[in-house]
């Protein structure tokens, strides 16, 4: 027997049961704020895009203003600056009713002034009390009392289809309420991987970002921070950071302590099906170690690059990306137990957890200096010694530069000039003889891995040679 249409319409009763979201903005409405920041910029004139030191400067200088490099206007070219000013959006949710906010660190980093703004059109100037750019979570505070507050979530509860709501101002418009799902939990992103996103479908635009992320039950379970577009707006892809780990860092903020994060001192990758080929393993799974910092925990552990960690404290790993968020968690002097695997087998090591450094080295591209070169004829490369400046300037106490690559093994595995080898089939690599002589006894038909740095870290990469 079919619906009567007619007789639920007069009833008053919805035809299709859907989530009412009423309830939530009128109890928490009040307590999301509307953000905005005024920050002082400086335009400089036309400069040249290399390093003072560069010898590339003598050829481009004229372009820039003569032979420092400046133009008219610019610094140390008689000229002056300009400055001017950058008004910007954002929004946030207050904790506590004697007036702390929490927001996202791009919403105020930088800003001279900041400005909240409540629902019955109270304004005020806040003060910063502190910010982490890693988590990207803020804490502000506003001298007022009695003010109106969200209730905190769980996000280690979500579940993938739960309904969730955003409460922000997109592009201005204040107190725009959009609902959505969540897509997917622990979702890691190439330049935050401390931070395990939400991601939903939530319509999240310029100026939501610090908002709050309502689960059905009116709890706030992350921060609104961030969306995939290549439009500048929302594309259907949103990221929010999880409440659990934003208030970890509030905690510390508040207390005007530095934000801790776990630290292991390697640099990782994914293990892909060559890869794990060439390691001598069973599937592709775990975190491999490509890089190993000097008096780091792991190098004092006796971690190498080439090891895979397979397990953590426990847990499996079976993506590179899962390792980042467990790690960063975890107190200063925790001993974590890790599984790894070490030319094939199973083993399983010990690591002191350490926090984060404040500023790691930069690692930057070497220089161009070499003293021995060479051809590779099995790999169609040419390759020249480092200089001792150029090893100081990497950390490292070995490797060749690739000074020029045609087609080829190397060129298909995604070498390119200017990337030092490392290793090749886990031997170290101290000099281009050394290189030659082992390329040259490596079996055709094979997967074979390099490790190799460019920029300012080293991966690994597989070459096979033809037969």
């Amino acid at each position: 027997m079919g619906v009567d249409v007619s007789a639920v319409a007069a009833s008053g009763q919805d035809l299709v049961a859907l989530p009412d979201f009423t309830p939530i903005v009128k109890q928490f409405g009040p307590a999301v704020v509307n953000i905005s920041t005024t920050e002082t910029k400086v335009a400089h004139s036309a400069a040249s895009p290399f390093p003072p030191n560069s010898p590339l400067n003598q050829f481009f200088a004229p372009f820039f203003g003569g032979p420092g490099g400046g133009a008219p206007g610019a610094p140390g070219a008689g000229g002056q600056d300009q400055k001017y000013q950058v008004q910007s959006l954002g929004s946030g949710f207050i904790v506590s009713p004697d007036g702390y906010i929490v927001t996202a660190a791009h919403v105020v980093k930088g800003a001279q002034k900041i400005i909240v703004s409540l629902t019955n059109h109270q304004q005020y100037v806040a003060q910063l009390v502190g910010l982490s750019t890693r988590i990207d979570v803020a804490l502000l505070k506003i001298d007022a009392s009695n003010l109106p507050t969200v209730h905190l979530g769980d996000s280690g509860k979500l579940d993938v289809g739960q309904w969730v709501l955003a409460v922000g101002a997109p592009f201005g418009f204040e107190n725009s309420v959009t609902q959505g799902v969540i897509s997917a939990v622990a979702r890691p992103l190439p330049d935050d991987p401390y931070i395990p996103f939400i991601q939903t479908d939530v319509p999240i635009n310029p100026g939501n970002s610090g908002g709050p992320l309502f689960n059905m039950r009116g709890e706030v379970v992350g921060i609104n921070d961030q969306i995939y577009t290549n439009s500048g707006g929302y594309m259907g892809l949103s990221f929010s950071i999880p409440i659990n780990i934003a208030m970890d860092a509030v905690k510390q903020l508040k207390l005007h302590q530095k934000v801790h994060f776990g630290w292991l001192g390697v640099m990782i990758q994914d293990v892909s099906m060559d890869l794990a080929k060439s390691f001598h393993m069973k599937e592709p799974v775990g975190a491999l170690i490509s890089q190993v910092v000097p008096d780091g925990p792991a190098a004092k552990a006796g971690l190498r690059p080439g090891d895979v960690i397979v397990s953590f404290d426990g847990r499996a790993i079976y993506n590179s990306s899962e390792l980042p968020p467990l790690v960063g968690s975890l107190p200063a002097g925790f001993v974590a137990k890790l599984g790894i695997i070490r030319d094939g087998k199973p083993m399983a090591v010990k690591v002191t957890v350490a926090s984060l450094p404040n500023n790691m080295d930069g690692m930057t591209a070497p220089p161009a200096g070499q003293v021995q070169k060479g051809e590779i004829k099995r790999l169609n490369i040419q390759v020249g010694a480092l200089t001792p400046e150029a090893k100081q300037q990497l950390h490292v106490n070995t490797g060749v530069l690739v000074l020029g690559a045609g087609v080829g093994p190397a060129v298909e595995a995604g070498i390119r000039p200017g990337d030092v080898i490392l290793q090749v089939a886990q031997q170290t690599i101290t000099s281009v003889t050394e290189l030659q002589k082992l390329v040259a006894s490596l079996p055709a038909g094979q997967p074979v891995p390099v490790l190799i740095r460019r920029g300012e870290g080293s991966f690994y990469l597989v070459i096979t040679l033809p037969h």
